[in-house]
């Protein structure tokens, strides 16, 4: 039985094949196309599923599409008539794309596919919280789902059991955490569904000083994590805007203006807009127990990226275990609809074993072998090294122990907006300047943002507090006390942007600013070849932490072919790249072409 989840139209289009309840493949669109967060019709992304599996379109028994688009389209008509004639240009701008396209999702669908099968469309939130709950260890667990907004939904939460999820209830448009969270990301001068996590990043630098005047005024918040929000500051049902003249006036100036300087309020915004967040989700993880009584707690949907509030849930909340999907946002809506066709549909059997998830690393992405990528380098006379397979965690871990930045890019791409070890940026935590070279000449990105630690399973908890896998990077936790550094009285009273330049710990190019990170656990039964380097990088240099970020700069997706890591590397002060057992070395490669199309699609045979 071949179904294939599919998630359009909003952003982060993605497909998923899941074969006789096995996730086989899975990808985002923006990979392929290289438009970051590319919300338009997943065609590369399904070929690739197919192609992966060895199908043809005809052998697809049932496409789940994620969301319901005549409810969704009856949620979008109501509101315009609720606020009209306010948001005139709003809706003249929505309605042709709707009217031509998504209304016909099945028609589209069979068209774009040239498929004549079955179609089914599972809510928004069914989507989400089947992709929390199916995929996780727990054959029983309840689960949250939070995000913008599905069809009218924008948290929900209910219990999943076996091969079955119920929904119990949930909270409507317009009321929303996650646009409230967006309306801070649009307001601290970010880009909407794509700067949240820099709002995330920057509030430890803040002060919570407009908490109070949120929770008094934007949000009405009850003690079962329930609320409602003040709409008369926002923009976002009818407008082109998230927040309004209002919400300045409320707070003291306009919005800031993208890539002005960074003030100490954008700062405090930041800051106070996440305890607000984390206050609503600890209040919701509460509630939810209270009701169901079960042990285990799977999250899904964008604000579940959250992971300073997911670590919170873990630590101070009434669940003794969390799971959270790796590919939470909408992406991740087409793995949980093509799994609620096959339990909650078909009604086939599930076990678990309350240990091992079956998300396989979330490694589901197109992958090159050698024969591919020595083919590219030839075809394209690209200077390199050919090492042996055990050669390459000794070699890899004497270039971070001498601070070099390297391009890692092995095995299947990763699905979800996190690199895993799959298509990585690796470099040394030791190194107190790593974090700024890598942000500002690596990345191109801000200098606040911090950086992920890889960590071998079996050392995490000699590193940071936590007693157990993150492999998904999906946790903050604590530095260890053991290995922080003791601040002197004036380092002590930096403020702002000061704060970035103390050493923290052993290892300050992954200890944030408030002594946390966001941990990936490496396990040797999903990544055999990175948990090698790492562990060989331990067993010289006596650290069982890297850095890991994301193989890609500022604005660009996650590279996903050989073409991409290529361009990207060159394009970038990184002093290596690692591709397969393929080394290539800045200093030997030629200037790149200047007229080199940067988006050139590099095709997957």
């Amino acid at each position: 039985m071949n179904i294939l989840g599919i998630s359009a139209f909003y952003h982060d289009s993605a497909a998923c094949l899941v074969q006789d309840g096995q996730i086989t493949a899975a990808a985002q669109e923006e990979r392929f196309t290289r438009k970051k967060h590319d919300h338009s019709f997943p065609k590369n992304a399904v070929n690739f599923c197919i192609r992966h599996a060895g199908l043809t379109t005809d052998q697809v028994d049932i496409v789940a599409f994620y969301d319901k688009p005549f409810i969704k389209f009856e949620r979008i008509l109501e509101t315009y008539m609720a606020y009209a004639p306010i948001g005139i240009q709003s809706f003249i701008k929505a309605m042709p794309l709707w009217i031509k396209e998504k209304l016909w999702m099945k028609e589209y669908i069979k068209k774009e596919l040239n498929y004549e099968g079955k179609i089914i469309f599972p809510e928004h939130h069914e989507s989400h919280a089947a992709s929390a709950f199916f995929p996780s260890p727990y054959q029983e667990a309840a689960f949250i789902t939070m995000d913008g907004v599905g069809e009218w939904a924008t948290a929900s939460y209910g219990t999943g059991r076996d091969n079955e999820i119920e929904i119990y209830a949930d909270i409507r448009f317009p009321h929303s955490l996650g646009l409230l969270y967006s309306a801070f990301t649009y307001y601290t001068g970010f880009k909407v569904n794509s700067g949240e996590y820099k709002v995330m990043g920057l509030a430890p630098y803040g002060e919570p000083k407009f908490r109070d005047l949120i929770l008094s005024e934007l949000i009405d918040l009850k003690e079962d994590g329930s609320f409602k929000m003040n709409m008369k500051y926002f923009n976002y049902c009818a407008g082109l805007t998230m927040t309004n003249r209002k919400f300045d006036r409320l707070f003291g100036g306009p919005p800031r203006r993208p890539e002005t300087r960074l003030t100490q309020r954008d700062m405090d915004l930041a800051r106070s807009v996440q305890d607000v967040t984390e206050e609503v989700m600890m209040r919701m993880a509460r509630h939810v127990h209270k009701e169901t009584g079960l042990k285990n707690l799977c999250l899904a949907g964008g604000v579940a990226l959250n992971c300073v509030g997911n670590g919170k849930i873990l630590r101070e909340g009434p669940f003794e275990n969390i799971w959270i999907q790796p590919a939470a946002g909408d992406a991740g809506g087409a793995l949980g609809a093509a799994l609620f066709a096959w339990y909650q549909v078909l009604g086939n059997p599930r076990q678990s074993d309350n240990v091992h998830d079956v998300q396989s690393g979330s490694y589901l992405g197109p992958e090159y072998g050698e024969d591919a990528i020595e083919a590219y380098l030839k075809e394209n006379d690209i200077p390199y090294t050919k090492l042996k397979e055990n050669e390459i965690p000794e070699k890899i871990a004497d270039l971070i122990a001498d601070e070099k930045v390297i391009g890692w890019f092995q095995g299947r791409m990763e699905f979800g907006p996190r690199a895993l070890g799959g298509r990585s940026i690796i470099g040394d935590a030791r190194s107190p300047k790593m974090q700024e070279i890598m942000n500002l000449k690596i990345k191109f990105r801000e200098s606040f943002r911090p950086f992920a630690p890889s960590v071998t399973i079996d050392k995490v908890s000699d590193y940071f507090e936590l007693d157990r896998e993150s492999p998904y990077m999906l946790l903050v936790a604590p530095v260890r006390k053991e290995i922080r550094r003791e601040m002197t009285s004036d380092e002590n009273s930096y403020f702002g942007l000061e704060k970035l330049h103390v050493v923290r710990s052993s290892v300050p190019a992954i200890t944030h600013v408030d002594y946390s990170a966001r941990v990936q656990t490496v396990n040797p039964d999903t990544h055999p070849l990175y948990y090698q380097m790492i562990q060989t990088f331990d067993k010289k240099y006596k650290c069982p932490v890297i850095i890991n970020t994301s193989f890609n700069v500022r604005g660009e997706p996650i590279v996903c072919a050989p073409h991409d890591a290529y361009l990207c590397f060159m394009r970038t002060n990184m002093d290596y790249l690692i591709m397969g057992s393929y080394l290539l070395e800045k200093t030997d490669q030629k200037p790149l072409d200047k007229d080199i199309d940067w988006l050139k699609e590099f095709e997957l045979d």
